[in-house]
């Protein structure tokens, strides 16, 4: 990880920086003056620029501007006094992550500053993935079809509309248009519109100013300025609110749109690129979906085909997840015998490409040998294919105490989570059955790696929430419900163990 930098004339507040981000193991470098800072920008780069706006010489709204040109994705944190709010207005039109106002309280300096870096960091994973990762895989008739489609579309900056089931990969070809378009050197932002609750989409896409609504203390970029010059994947457009879909529609009509709360209208240079897995049609018929935005979005269609359509390509799929997995948990890649090779190519998977990336995960990280035969796969695969099934009666995968806890032992999943991995391997070694499900550790990395991979927001919180949850539900189940002896089995105090099973909903305990 690249150092922290931070520029400003004040020696004292440098220090006091400097010496607070160094108690959170974070190496920082500091600059007196903005011409220092730009000269070091030739040859390095930080991970998060945090500057100063008055100082003798250039300010650091000019350094905010140098740095957005060079380096677009940097975050950078403007730091200004508290009577010199409108050069924090000026900075985050300039493109600043944040600012500070001074005098400022330095725990949430350092944690606006955490926050900058945890972001820099996710889109430096993001971009290397894409760039390490070919954009697409596939040999078979309808997926040269997509290619040639990319091809023509290259130089094109129209509107497009991507359609296809559920994991078929559209996401892939929207950042693919991009890639290849006049517009590959500025932003590609992606925003799932079925993702974001209805209250809040429209803030997120369009931004909102200063006190438009409770809890809007600073302004906001939208992702439409966010994809200034760009590209604006809008997936699951489907999705969309009826009452939203009219403020896209002017922006696609006329190019320009407010800010929630704002007056002040707006241009937007964006090229829109939607997708969805739903009949457009048929929910303009049911009016669900207005049909002047539909026409406006169905300039070019790019329909993806299923993988059921493309069984040909299968294999590559499979080798190339097989690898990526194994790159990112550090093992060697596991190999497929022939025979269960055809079997997969053989499979309907209703998730497509997702669900077979998950299958991979899984492989790698349960199998138990290097090559991986049809008796290795998942048993709700098998069952559901009408094979035998992969783990024999008499030593089940999951304990019975674990499936009569809602957690069956043939429920269908695309990969298995690793507090329900902790919990069943809990539960078996208490009944004294062996546990079949490999290392709980190696699982966690994995879905850690998984949901990172699919940038994911707060994976800390969500896994351990999970975690929590698994070791509390097995120690009240351990002692028949109570919750004091649970509490002391597990090393927390009683008042911790009633907040914990309030907060993540777990049913069941009682007072001894």
């Amino acid at each position: 990880m690249k150092p922290i930098w931070i520029v400003d004339d004040d020696e004292s507040i440098r220090w006091v920086l400097e010496k607070a981000l160094a108690r959170e193991n974070i190496a920082t470098r500091s600059f007196a003056n903005v011409r220092d800072a730009v000269g070091a920008l030739h040859s390095e780069q930080p991970q998060v620029l945090v500057s100063d706006i008055r100082m003798p010489g250039e300010s650091g709204l000019e350094l905010l501007q140098i740095v957005k040109q060079r380096h677009p994705g940097l975050p950078v944190i403007v730091m200004t006094a508290y009577s010199d709010l409108d050069s924090a207005v000026s900075a985050f039109q300039g493109g600043a992550f944040d600012y500070l106002a001074k005098p400022f309280d330095l725990d949430k300096a350092v944690e606006l500053i955490r926050r900058a870096l945890e972001e820099s960091l996710r889109e430096a994973g993001s971009e290397q993935a894409v760039s390490e990762n070919p954009e697409i895989l596939g040999s078979a008739p309808a997926m040269q079809d997509v290619f040639r489609a990319i091809g023509r579309l290259s130089q094109s900056n129209v509107t497009v509309l991507i359609t296809g089931e559920s994991g078929s990969g559209k996401e892939l070809v929207a950042r693919a248009l991009h890639k290849h378009s006049p517009r590959s050197s500025q932003p590609f932002i992606a925003l799932n519109t079925a993702a974001i609750p209805k209250d809040l989409l429209e803030s997120e896409l369009f931004g909102h100013e200063r006190g438009a609504f409770t809890g809007a203390q600073a302004m906001r970029r939208g992702r439409f300025e966010q994809a200034e010059g760009g590209t604006l994947f809008l997936d699951e457009i489907g999705d969309m609110p009826f009452d939203l879909q009219t403020r896209l529609l002017r922006v696609l009509s006329d190019g320009h749109f407010y800010r929630v709360g704002g007056h002040q209208s707006l241009k937007a240079n964006v090229r829109v690129i939607a997708a969805t897995h739903q009949n457009l049609e048929e929910r303009v018929r049911e009016g669900l979906f207005r049909e002047d935005l539909y026409h406006r979005l169905n300039v070019i269609r790019l329909r993806l085909p299923s993988l059921r359509e493309r069984r040909e390509d299968i294999p590559v799929l499979v080798r190339h997840f097989l690898a990526q997995s194994a790159r990112q948990l550090g093992v060697e890649a596991k190999r497929m015998s022939e025979h269960a090779m055809q079997f997969l190519a053989s499979l309907d998977l209703p998730g497509n490409v997702r669900q077979l990336e998950n299958l991979c995960n899984w492989i790698t990280v349960m199998a138990p040998g290097q090559t991986v035969e049809i008796k290795d796969l998942p048993s709700e695969l098998l069952e559901s294919a009408g094979a035998p099934p992969a783990i024999p009666p008499a030593e089940p995968m999951f304990s019975s105490a674990a499936a009569s806890n809602g957690q069956a032992a043939g429920a269908s999943h695309d990969r298995m989570s690793p507090a329900v991995a902790a919990r069943d391997a809990a539960t078996a070694a208490q009944v004294g059955a062996p546990f079949a499900g490999g290392s709980w550790v190696m699982m966690l990395e994995a879905e850690a790696a998984q949901m990172l991979s699919a940038g994911q927001p707060e994976v800390m919180d969500a896994l351990g929430r999970q975690f929590e949850s698994a070791l509390i539900k097995t120690a009240l189940r351990h002692t028949h419900g109570r919750k004091n002896d649970a509490a002391i089995r597990l090393g927390i105090g009683r008042n911790t163990i009633t907040r914990k099973i309030q907060e993540l909903g777990i049913e069941g305990g009682k007072d001894d």
